[in-house]
């Protein structure tokens, strides 16, 4: 029992690393995204940073218009980017799963 108990832990800490690691690599993964008709476009990382805007000239002449372009272009490159995030962590969590008697519903 007591082996089971530190493989348990080692493999808790194993999944604990992987997780880490792969936070660390969604900092360099970007999603590129861009108004309908490209006048506007955006980078982001996975981690939710802002990398890159282009802004078209035309959009620089009504101040109303480009807010909404901001506003819609940025939030569906940052929820592409949140939904990547977690589908990515929640992989490695579920590979770190120990196995657990009675805990295979998360599998």
């Amino acid at each position: 029992m007591f082996g089971d108990m530190m493989g348990m832990m080692s493999k808790i800490q194993e999944a604990k690393a992987k997780a880490e690691a792969t936070k660390k690599r969604l900092e360099t993964v970007y999603i590129d995204e861009a108004s309908s008709d490209g006048l506007l476009k955006t980078s982001v990382s996975v981690a939710g940073q802002i990398k890159s805007l282009e802004i078209s000239d035309e959009l620089l002449e009504d101040k109303e218009q480009l807010e909404d372009y901001l506003i819609l272009t940025l939030n569906k490159a940052l929820e592409r980017a949140r939904t990547t995030h977690d589908t990515e962590l929640a992989a490695v969590a579920k590979e770190g799963m120990p196995d657990i008697p009675g805990l295979d519903m998360f599998k």
